[in-house]
Protein backbone atom coordinates (compact mmCIF):
# COMPACT_ATOMS: atom_id res chain seq x y z
CA UNK A 1 0.00 0.00 0.00
CA UNK A 2 2.80 1.93 0.80
CA UNK A 3 4.31 1.69 -2.87
CA UNK A 4 1.11 2.77 -4.35
CA UNK A 5 0.57 5.66 -2.74
CA UNK A 6 4.24 6.84 -2.87
CA UNK A 7 3.52 6.58 -7.12
CA UNK A 8 0.41 8.33 -6.91
CA UNK A 9 2.09 11.21 -5.37
CA UNK A 10 4.83 11.42 -7.31
CA UNK A 11 2.50 10.90 -10.25
CA UNK A 12 0.88 14.32 -9.24
CA UNK A 13 4.10 15.96 -8.60
CA UNK A 14 5.20 14.82 -12.27
CA UNK A 15 1.19 15.89 -13.65
CA UNK A 16 2.06 19.67 -11.89
CA UNK A 17 4.30 20.08 -14.77
CA UNK A 18 2.18 19.12 -17.37
CA UNK A 19 -0.85 20.93 -15.65
CA UNK A 20 1.18 24.34 -15.87
CA UNK A 21 2.31 24.19 -19.26
CA UNK A 22 -1.46 23.13 -20.49
CA UNK A 23 -3.14 25.90 -18.67
CA UNK A 24 -1.63 28.35 -20.86
CA UNK A 25 -2.01 26.08 -23.57
CA UNK A 26 -5.84 26.82 -22.96
CA UNK A 27 -5.65 29.83 -22.12
CA UNK A 28 -4.21 30.90 -25.63
CA UNK A 29 -7.12 28.62 -27.14
CA UNK A 30 -9.46 30.47 -25.53
CA UNK A 31 -8.14 33.59 -26.03
CA UNK A 32 -7.04 33.04 -30.12
CA UNK A 33 -9.02 30.20 -30.67
CA UNK A 34 -5.59 28.26 -31.43
CA UNK A 35 -2.68 26.00 -30.51
CA UNK A 36 0.21 27.52 -29.59
CA UNK A 37 2.88 25.03 -29.82
CA UNK A 38 5.77 27.61 -28.98
CA UNK A 39 4.01 27.60 -25.10
CA UNK A 40 7.03 25.65 -23.99
CA UNK A 41 9.99 27.35 -25.73
CA UNK A 42 8.38 30.62 -24.55
CA UNK A 43 8.40 29.42 -20.87
CA UNK A 44 11.42 28.26 -20.86
CA UNK A 45 12.97 31.47 -22.28
CA UNK A 46 10.47 33.28 -19.36
CA UNK A 47 12.81 30.57 -16.82
CA UNK A 48 16.24 31.89 -18.45
CA UNK A 49 15.33 35.54 -18.21
CA UNK A 50 14.64 35.52 -14.27
CA UNK A 51 17.90 33.28 -14.40
CA UNK A 52 20.02 36.07 -15.74
CA UNK A 53 18.72 38.00 -13.41
CA UNK A 54 19.37 36.17 -10.48
CA UNK A 55 23.21 35.47 -11.69
CA UNK A 56 23.00 39.81 -11.93
CA UNK A 57 22.91 39.97 -7.76
CA UNK A 58 18.76 40.40 -7.84
CA UNK A 59 17.19 38.19 -5.51
CA UNK A 60 14.67 35.83 -6.98
CA UNK A 61 10.99 36.98 -6.22
CA UNK A 62 12.57 40.20 -7.76
CA UNK A 63 13.72 38.26 -11.25
CA UNK A 64 10.79 36.07 -11.15
CA UNK A 65 8.66 39.29 -11.15
CA UNK A 66 10.72 40.86 -13.95
CA UNK A 67 10.71 37.87 -16.03
CA UNK A 68 6.97 37.55 -15.66
CA UNK A 69 6.39 41.80 -16.97
CA UNK A 70 8.78 41.11 -19.83
CA UNK A 71 6.77 37.76 -20.59
CA UNK A 72 4.04 39.33 -21.07
CA UNK A 73 5.27 42.00 -23.21
CA UNK A 74 6.97 39.35 -25.59
CA UNK A 75 3.58 37.52 -25.76
CA UNK A 76 1.78 40.58 -26.60
CA UNK A 77 4.86 41.53 -29.77
CA UNK A 78 4.84 38.18 -30.44
CA UNK A 79 1.14 38.51 -31.46
CA UNK A 80 1.02 41.82 -32.87
CA UNK A 81 4.14 41.22 -35.70
CA UNK A 82 3.92 37.80 -36.50
CA UNK A 83 0.59 36.17 -35.56
CA UNK A 84 -1.41 38.68 -36.93
CA UNK A 85 -0.08 38.59 -39.90
CA UNK A 86 -1.57 34.99 -40.52
CA UNK A 87 -4.86 35.45 -38.56
CA UNK A 88 -8.17 35.43 -40.75
CA UNK A 89 -6.29 33.02 -42.93
CA UNK A 90 -5.86 29.07 -42.66
CA UNK A 91 -5.58 28.01 -38.93
CA UNK A 92 -2.85 25.06 -40.07
CA UNK A 93 -0.86 28.07 -41.43
CA UNK A 94 -0.65 29.80 -37.90
CA UNK A 95 0.16 26.41 -36.03
CA UNK A 96 3.09 25.87 -38.18
CA UNK A 97 4.29 29.13 -37.60
CA UNK A 98 4.22 28.69 -33.60
CA UNK A 99 6.10 25.38 -34.41
CA UNK A 100 8.33 27.29 -35.95
CA UNK A 101 8.61 30.00 -33.37
CA UNK A 102 9.48 26.88 -30.82
CA UNK A 103 12.64 26.29 -32.62
CA UNK A 104 13.57 29.68 -33.16
CA UNK A 105 12.78 30.60 -29.21
CA UNK A 106 14.69 26.90 -28.43
CA UNK A 107 17.83 28.07 -30.68
CA UNK A 108 17.99 31.83 -29.40
CA UNK A 109 18.07 29.92 -25.70
CA UNK A 110 20.80 27.29 -26.90
CA UNK A 111 22.94 30.49 -28.34
CA UNK A 112 22.84 32.39 -25.24
CA UNK A 113 22.99 30.40 -22.41
CA UNK A 114 24.33 27.09 -24.60
CA UNK A 115 22.94 23.35 -23.77
CA UNK A 116 24.65 22.55 -20.66
CA UNK A 117 22.17 21.76 -17.20
CA UNK A 118 21.78 24.81 -15.07
CA UNK A 119 20.44 24.63 -11.82
CA UNK A 120 17.68 27.07 -11.00
CA UNK A 121 17.21 27.91 -7.25
CA UNK A 122 13.67 27.00 -6.24
CA UNK A 123 11.16 29.49 -4.76
CA UNK A 124 10.10 26.65 -1.54
CA UNK A 125 11.57 24.98 0.72
CA UNK A 126 13.61 21.79 -0.26
CA UNK A 127 12.51 19.76 2.46
CA UNK A 128 10.18 16.75 2.64
CA UNK A 129 6.70 15.48 4.83
CA UNK A 130 5.72 12.33 5.24
CA UNK A 131 1.75 11.80 4.49
CA UNK A 132 0.18 8.60 4.76
CA UNK A 133 3.30 6.84 4.44
CA UNK A 134 4.37 8.41 1.47
CA UNK A 135 7.34 11.36 1.26
CA UNK A 136 6.29 13.86 -0.09
CA UNK A 137 8.53 17.28 -0.95
CA UNK A 138 7.17 20.55 0.05
CA UNK A 139 8.22 21.97 -2.95
CA UNK A 140 6.27 19.59 -5.08
CA UNK A 141 3.09 20.53 -2.40
CA UNK A 142 4.07 24.13 -2.90
CA UNK A 143 3.89 23.96 -7.31
CA UNK A 144 0.68 21.68 -7.15
CA UNK A 145 -0.95 24.06 -4.55
CA UNK A 146 0.16 26.97 -6.89
CA UNK A 147 -1.12 25.48 -10.12
CA UNK A 148 -4.70 24.83 -8.31
CA UNK A 149 -5.02 28.55 -7.68
CA UNK A 150 -3.96 29.38 -11.10
CA UNK A 151 -6.67 27.37 -12.62
CA UNK A 152 -8.79 28.97 -10.37
CA UNK A 153 -8.25 32.25 -11.03
CA UNK A 154 -8.84 31.26 -14.81
CA UNK A 155 -11.62 29.95 -14.39
CA UNK A 156 -13.31 33.02 -13.22
CA UNK A 157 -11.30 35.22 -15.34
CA UNK A 158 -13.46 33.67 -18.84
CA UNK A 159 -16.68 32.89 -16.75
CA UNK A 160 -16.66 36.01 -14.42
CA UNK A 161 -15.17 38.86 -16.04
CA UNK A 162 -15.74 41.13 -18.97
CA UNK A 163 -11.84 40.78 -19.97
CA UNK A 164 -12.26 37.01 -20.24
CA UNK A 165 -16.14 36.89 -21.77
CA UNK A 166 -14.40 39.21 -24.71
CA UNK A 167 -11.31 37.24 -24.60
CA UNK A 168 -13.90 33.92 -25.61
CA UNK A 169 -15.92 36.50 -28.14
CA UNK A 170 -13.15 37.20 -29.82
CA UNK A 171 -11.38 33.76 -30.04
CA UNK A 172 -14.90 32.65 -31.26
CA UNK A 173 -15.75 34.75 -34.00
CA UNK A 174 -13.42 37.72 -34.22
CA UNK A 175 -15.66 39.51 -36.81
CA UNK A 176 -18.82 39.46 -35.03
CA UNK A 177 -16.79 40.43 -32.12
CA UNK A 178 -15.53 43.47 -34.23
CA UNK A 179 -19.09 44.20 -35.26
CA UNK A 180 -19.93 44.33 -31.72
CA UNK A 181 -17.33 47.21 -30.96
CA UNK A 182 -14.45 45.12 -29.48
CA UNK A 183 -11.03 45.72 -29.88
CA UNK A 184 -9.88 42.35 -31.28
CA UNK A 185 -6.96 43.31 -32.17
CA UNK A 186 -5.76 44.69 -28.60
CA UNK A 187 -7.86 41.94 -27.15
CA UNK A 188 -5.75 39.15 -29.19
CA UNK A 189 -2.67 40.84 -27.57
CA UNK A 190 -3.41 41.09 -24.34
CA UNK A 191 -4.38 36.82 -24.50
CA UNK A 192 -1.36 36.29 -25.92
CA UNK A 193 0.24 38.51 -23.67
CA UNK A 194 -1.84 36.46 -20.53
CA UNK A 195 -0.47 33.09 -21.54
CA UNK A 196 3.03 33.88 -22.53
CA UNK A 197 2.47 34.86 -18.61
CA UNK A 198 1.17 31.90 -18.00
CA UNK A 199 4.12 30.18 -19.38
CA UNK A 200 6.58 32.29 -17.41
CA UNK A 201 5.15 31.18 -14.36
CA UNK A 202 5.08 27.44 -15.18
CA UNK A 203 8.77 27.73 -16.39
CA UNK A 204 10.19 29.22 -13.26
CA UNK A 205 8.40 26.95 -10.97
CA UNK A 206 9.03 23.10 -12.82
CA UNK A 207 12.93 24.57 -13.96
CA UNK A 208 14.03 23.32 -10.31
CA UNK A 209 12.60 20.31 -10.76
CA UNK A 210 14.02 19.32 -14.65
CA UNK A 211 17.41 21.72 -14.54
CA UNK A 212 17.22 24.09 -17.50
CA UNK A 213 17.96 23.53 -20.61
CA UNK A 214 16.64 24.68 -24.07
CA UNK A 215 14.81 21.72 -24.54
CA UNK A 216 13.50 21.50 -20.84
CA UNK A 217 9.75 21.63 -21.38
CA UNK A 218 10.12 19.40 -24.99
CA UNK A 219 8.53 16.36 -23.31
CA UNK A 220 6.64 17.78 -20.80
CA UNK A 221 4.42 19.55 -24.09
CA UNK A 222 3.90 16.26 -25.36
CA UNK A 223 2.11 15.37 -22.19
CA UNK A 224 0.61 18.66 -21.62
CA UNK A 225 -0.80 18.59 -25.34
CA UNK A 226 -2.09 15.12 -24.32
CA UNK A 227 -4.13 16.63 -21.43
CA UNK A 228 -5.63 19.86 -23.49
CA UNK A 229 -7.14 17.36 -25.56
CA UNK A 230 -8.31 14.85 -23.05
CA UNK A 231 -9.72 17.20 -21.02
CA UNK A 232 -11.08 19.68 -23.07
CA UNK A 233 -9.29 22.32 -24.81
CA UNK A 234 -11.97 25.31 -23.32
CA UNK A 235 -11.81 23.47 -19.90
CA UNK A 236 -8.92 24.75 -17.27
CA UNK A 237 -10.78 22.56 -14.86
CA UNK A 238 -10.59 19.68 -17.20
CA UNK A 239 -6.75 20.30 -18.20
CA UNK A 240 -5.96 19.84 -14.65
CA UNK A 241 -7.54 16.77 -13.62
CA UNK A 242 -6.09 15.15 -17.27
CA UNK A 243 -2.60 15.70 -16.67
CA UNK A 244 -3.12 14.65 -13.29
CA UNK A 245 -4.48 11.88 -13.97
CA UNK A 246 -2.29 11.28 -16.43
CA UNK A 247 1.13 11.57 -14.37
CA UNK A 248 -0.40 9.04 -11.92
CA UNK A 249 -1.78 6.65 -14.55
CA UNK A 250 1.95 6.48 -16.42
CA UNK A 251 3.74 6.15 -13.01
CA UNK A 252 0.74 3.02 -12.15
CA UNK A 253 1.65 1.14 -15.14
CA UNK A 254 4.75 1.62 -15.11
CA UNK A 255 5.30 -0.30 -12.08
CA UNK A 256 2.52 -2.72 -12.22
CA UNK A 257 1.88 -3.95 -15.52
CA UNK A 258 5.62 -5.35 -16.60
CA UNK A 259 4.78 -5.37 -20.30
CA UNK A 260 4.68 -1.95 -20.30
CA UNK A 261 7.14 -0.69 -18.23
CA UNK A 262 9.40 2.37 -18.16
CA UNK A 263 10.23 2.00 -21.93
CA UNK A 264 6.44 2.28 -23.23
CA UNK A 265 4.59 4.49 -20.24
CA UNK A 266 4.90 7.30 -22.44
CA UNK A 267 2.22 5.55 -24.95
CA UNK A 268 -0.43 5.78 -22.84
CA UNK A 269 -1.53 9.14 -22.45
CA UNK A 270 -1.80 8.42 -26.39
CA UNK A 271 -4.05 5.32 -25.78
CA UNK A 272 -6.12 7.02 -23.61
CA UNK A 273 -6.68 9.57 -26.24
CA UNK A 274 -8.04 7.21 -28.86
CA UNK A 275 -10.47 5.66 -26.23
CA UNK A 276 -11.80 8.98 -24.70
CA UNK A 277 -11.63 10.91 -28.13
CA UNK A 278 -13.91 7.87 -29.36
CA UNK A 279 -16.28 8.21 -26.83
CA UNK A 280 -16.35 12.09 -26.16
CA UNK A 281 -14.29 13.64 -29.10
CA UNK A 282 -14.85 17.39 -27.14
CA UNK A 283 -12.92 16.37 -24.72
CA UNK A 284 -13.92 14.82 -20.51
CA UNK A 285 -14.75 18.42 -19.72
CA UNK A 286 -15.33 20.15 -23.12
CA UNK A 287 -18.12 21.60 -24.57
CA UNK A 288 -19.97 20.59 -27.73
CA UNK A 289 -19.42 22.36 -30.75
CA UNK A 290 -23.12 23.09 -31.86
CA UNK A 291 -23.31 25.12 -35.12
CA UNK A 292 -26.91 26.75 -36.82
CA UNK A 293 -27.50 27.26 -39.68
Amino acid sequence: MGTFIQLVVDGLATGSIYVALALAIVLVNQATGLINFAQGGMAVLSAYIAYAFVQLGLPLVLAILISIILSFLLGAVVERFLLRRFEGGDPDTAVVVTIGLLTLVTGICAVLWGYNNLGFPSLFPLTSVELLGAVVSVRSLATAVTIVVIMVVLQLLFLRTKLGLALRAVADNPASAAFSGLPVGRLLMVGWGLAATLGAIAGVLVAPQLTLTPGMLDTALVYALAAVILGGLDSPIGCVVAASAIGVLENLVAVYIPLIGHDLKIAVPFALIFVILIIRPQGLFGRKVVVRV
